[in-house]
């Protein structure tokens, strides 16, 4: 049984949702120190051609916090916002009319734990793309949370009894091949290929949020981007 885990991301890329296509079970990893300047709670959108940020606004966020315990901040006028430029932006790309609908829904959600807003949004997006994971929040898992880094990640591996682990690509001097195969699971990194798609009539801008992926693409030519990686 394969498994995949990373932190809960705000929109992520198309190689995270790659990933929770490609295993059995996925762990979103929402019990581990949330980090500043990342991924987790902002992303990238199209504008003009060029990377616009959006991002989740959060009460005191700290690195010094879990990610399950930071608070989404109350700010309708913002999420307002995104969605207003959303509609400035996307309003002719071919799909915004299968797209918008969805990310409205997770932008107005009453939720206001970061952890479980971002876990709804991806599920969401899940659904849409018809991709049938489990997904498990490690806050749910039995397991040592004294442990730290690789160990704790074999500890949820065992736990959920997988027998291989397949990480993002990006993580590879973080995991070692030999510590894995020594517990009797195989180690694996997902590398994305190359993906390029029509944006308006500009010139391609990539590894942009899942949201500009959609709102170009139909599903079907969604699901063969979900195929097109390789495993290390």
């Amino acid at each position: 049984m394969r498994l995949g885990l990373m932190q809960p991301y705000f929109f992520p890329y198309i190689g995270y949702w790659q990933l929770i296509n490609a295993v059995d079970k996925y762990v979103i990893f929402d019990d581990v120190n949330f980090i500043k300047g990342g991924w987790i709670n902002r992303n990238h959108l199209l504008n003009n051609g060029a990377r616009i940020l959006i991002n989740v606004r959060t009460h005191g966020a700290s690195s010094n916090q879990h990610i399950n315990v930071i608070a989404v901040a109350d700010d309708h006028a913002y999420c307002i916002k995104i969605l207003k430029m959303l509609k400035n932006v996307y309003s002719r790309a071919p799909y915004f009319d299968q797209t918008y609908p969805i990310i409205e829904r997770i932008l107005n959600q009453e939720e206001k734990n970061l952890a479980r807003y971002l876990e709804f949004g991806i599920r969401q997006v899940c659904d849409y793309l018809s991709i049938n994971t489990q997904i498990i929040l490690s806050s749910s898992i039995e397991k040592n949370n004294g442990l730290r880094g690789q160990a704790k990640v074999i500890e949820v591996v065992k736990q959920l009894g997988a027998d291989e682990y397949i990480n993002a690509i990006g993580g590879q001097q973080l995991y070692s091949y030999a510590d894995f195969a020594a517990q009797g699971i195989g180690l694996k990194f997902l590398k994305t290929g190359e993906i390029e798609y029509q944006q308006f009539k500009k010139d391609f801008v990539p590894n942009l949020s899942i949201i500009d992926v959609m709102m170009f693409n139909s599903k079907e030519d969604i699901k063969i981007m979900l195929g097109n990686y390789e495993l290390i």
